[in-house]
């Protein structure tokens, strides 16, 4: 299963602050923007978001169809078929995709732990 581009898209405090502390560790902003409350950081292929008052908790973030740099790639899964296979294996669904629908889409699972993943695919 191809599931893309990884980040993790992290609740923040303080946009400023976080990402003051993400340029410290070598991030540079690359895309998003203060005003619109959240920014994706990258460093070489690591992405982080930050995102200020947009959820409550720490998401793992998969992109079907994105490279890191936010590029269509080709021969991806797409995130209906994926949703599909994870169902099949009993991983029960937040969130679900229509099935029925076509490009962008999304679906949320919880891991045994209770930790959020987003299967979220842009193209």
């Amino acid at each position: 299963m191809k599931l893309g581009a990884f980040s993790m898209s992290l609740s923040v405090k303080n946009l400023e602050v976080s990402r003051t502390f993400y340029e410290k560790l070598g991030f540079a902003v690359f895309a998003g923007g203060m005003e619109q409350n959240y920014l994706i950081m990258k460093n070489g292929n690591a992405l982080i978001g930050l995102f200020y008052g947009m959820f409550e908790n720490n998401i793992l973030t998969f992109n079907p169809g994105w490279n890191e740099n936010a590029q269509k790639v080709k021969g991806y899964d797409d995130v209906r078929d994926i949703q599909k296979h994870l169902k099949a294996n009993q991983v029960k669904l937040v969130k679900e995709a229509d099935e029925n629908s076509l490009g962008p889409a999304s679906f949320v699972v919880m891991d045994p732990d209770g930790n959020t993943i987003l299967i979220d695919q842009h193209v």
